[in-house]
């Protein structure tokens, strides 16, 4: 499976942790940045291009990462198609993907350890959607509200 990971400065160090240990693990990671650390930079540069990989390359997860997640989840939603979960427990990344078919986790590097940070990103990459009917109908109506209401 292709993964997608991108971050800003207050995450760097989760990002370098989980793109060695997925790619130890078998996992095709595609980093979208940041490269190297930079205490100025702006999380939206790393993010959006993440979550627009997501989109492009159909049957891929993605991970993006921040201080705390919040607003790498904001940005990443913001992309037509994605729907970013934050998780701050392997309940959340489980459920995220069960029943709602989150194609995006968020993470805060200030929240949890490097080890809690990739037990959680297994959990999300290893559950697969419930196709639970009730939950499709619920996926169905959220995109036809995007569908309506995005350009």
């Amino acid at each position: 499976m292709r993964v997608h990971i991108g971050t800003d400065h207050a995450a760097f160090d989760l990002k370098q942790y989980l793109v060695k240990e997925l790619g130890g693990l078998g996992y095709e990671v595609v980093d979208h940045g940041a490269s190297e650390y930079d205490a100025q930079d702006d999380y939206p540069n790393y993010i959006i291009p993440c979550a627009e990989a997501v989109v492009a390359d159909p049957g891929s997860l993605g991970i993006v990462l921040g201080g705390s997640g919040n607003g790498e989840q904001m940005s990443a939603n913001k992309v037509k198609g994605i729907r970013a979960i934050l998780a701050c427990n392997n309940e959340l990344a489980r459920l995220g993907r069960e029943h709602n078919n989150a194609n995006v986790i968020a993470l805060g590097g200030r929240m949890q350890s490097l080890e809690e940070g990739l037990a959680m990103v297994m959990t999300f990459l290893e559950t697969p959607f419930s196709e639970d009917p009730r939950h499709v109908r619920r996926l169905d109506m959220v995109t036809a509200y995007e569908d309506a209401h995005r350009a």
